[in-house]
């Protein structure tokens, strides 16, 4: 072998090598192998928790054994219960070392409770001090919050990925455990929509019935994609007013899947997801494809961006899209005969709609979420928010922290490069 072929080959193993340390993680599989904290991870999966958690690296997870887990879970909501859990799961990697030497015995550490944008001030923040003799307390970062909880043990760590430690009681914020649970049937969902700029989208709900088929699903579990305004006067869009009312009922149908899918689920989601008007007439389905925080949904005629959460409240979430989605089964080339939708009065026969080309938005490039601000009506003497030069050098340790599917990508790449070139050489 020449010296060509050599280097070929030692840059083949030194990425090989590279790409066996970075490893995706998944929250459910690390807790299976602990019985103790089953309670814990039924309501993670419950609450779609674990879904977010595994999109996400350098983090940790604060678990409950089953008898806290229990106590708290048997007094609340659900939609309770996942506020008060998105405060056990901390954007930052702590493992026990770190949690014994944080800098100046105190740290505030962001949680996904602060994500949510249901965490006025700094309630989504979570006050870690370093006690005498060893111990740890946690507790909210709201002003006169006690340090309720305690470190208690290591459960797991993937470093700097991952870190699951035990603690000895929830961390419960102001607000969080009293807050109504919400119903989806009391949600005005025209009102939300036309607040977040989807009104024609709104309007075709109510005009055409399809809201009531909605309301009717949204306490089971429902999932809205709303276009927003722009959507409907970009160019390409079908002339939606020639649609029958049959077809522009599956055409809202196909806007909404049963079940709750917040965004940490459709950026796990693997196999096509069922819309309100998928049955046995046509499949009226979408797949979805994510890079970074980047959710694209495909239709099999064009795709859109999931732009915001204008509403998050187990069981029920509501997306903007920048694309009005067009189902294959309505606009493809062979189109498939529409799911009846609401009783319609002798309806003349759909026109033939020509598909239009739909420009595919381009992809978003993948970047890390923006670093957390500090916490607003915190105490001037109080703890430092993570994020500080300690944490900072912590990370530069950690080798930037990059994103294992982002990196992934790059070495995928290279790697087929160095395979073609050792080939061919």
């Amino acid at each position: 072998m020449d010296a060509s072929n050599l280097r070929h080959l030692f840059l083949f193993l030194t990425l090989a090598a590279l790409a066996s340390t970075i490893s995706a993680h998944n929250i459910t599989d690390i807790l299976a192998g602990f019985p103790e904290y089953s309670s814990f991870n039924h309501y993670l999966t419950e609450t779609k928790l674990a879904d977010d958690i595994n999109t996400r690296t350098t983090i940790t997870v604060l678990a409950l054994n089953n008898g806290a887990m229990d106590a708290l879970a048997g007094k609340h909501p659900l939609s309770v219960i996942k506020s008060a859990l998105s405060l056990l799961v901390l954007l930052d990697y702590y493992d026990p070392t770190k949690l014994h030497q944080i800098s100046n015995g105190s740290v505030l550490s962001t949680t996904l409770y602060q994500t949510t944008g249901n965490a006025p001030g700094n309630l989504g923040f979570v006050n870690i001090t370093d006690l005498k003799g060893g111990k740890v307390g946690f507790g909210s970062a709201a002003p006169g919050s006690k340090l309720d909880s305690s470190f208690s043990k290591s459960v797991k760590q993937v470093p700097y990925n991952i870190s699951v430690v035990e603690i000895t009681a929830p961390i419960i914020a102001p607000g969080v455990l009293s807050a109504p649970a919400p119903s989806a049937s009391d949600v005005n969902i025209t009102a939300l929509l036309e607040k977040a700029g989807a009104k024609t989208f709104a309007g075709l709900l109510v005009s055409s019935g399809v809201l009531k088929t909605y309301l009717a699903a949204a306490d089971k579990g429902l999932t809205i994609f709303a276009p927003n305004d722009e959507a409907f006067k970009a160019k390409g869009v079908p002339d939606l007013t020639k649609l029958t009312s049959a077809e522009m009922v599956s055409l809202l149908q196909y806007h909404a899947s049963a079940g709750y899918n917040p965004s940490g689920s459709l950026k796990t989601s693997k196999d096509p997801i069922s819309t309100l008007a998928s049955n046995g007439a046509g499949k009226y389905d979408l797949t979805v494809s994510s890079s970074g925080d980047s959710v694209v949904l495909h239709t099999g005629v064009d795709s859109s961006r999931v732009a915001e959460t204008i509403l998050d409240a187990t069981p029920l979430v509501i997306f903007t899209v920048d694309n009005v989605l067009l189902p294959q089964e309505l606009f493809g080339k062979a189109p498939s005969p529409a799911p009846a939708g609401e009783p319609v009065s002798a309806p003349s026969p759909a026109p033939v709609l020509a598909p239009s080309p739909v420009e595919a938005p381009s992809p978003l490039a993948a970047s890390p979420p923006a670093p957390p601000m500090s916490p607003e009506g915190a105490p001037s003497e109080g703890p430092a928010p993570a994020g500080s030069e300690d944490s900072t050098a912590d990370k530069k340790k950690s080798a930037g922290h990059v994103s294992a599917p982002a990196l992934f990508t790059v070495l995928v790449t290279v790697f087929a490069s160095v395979v073609c070139s050792f080939f061919m050489a």
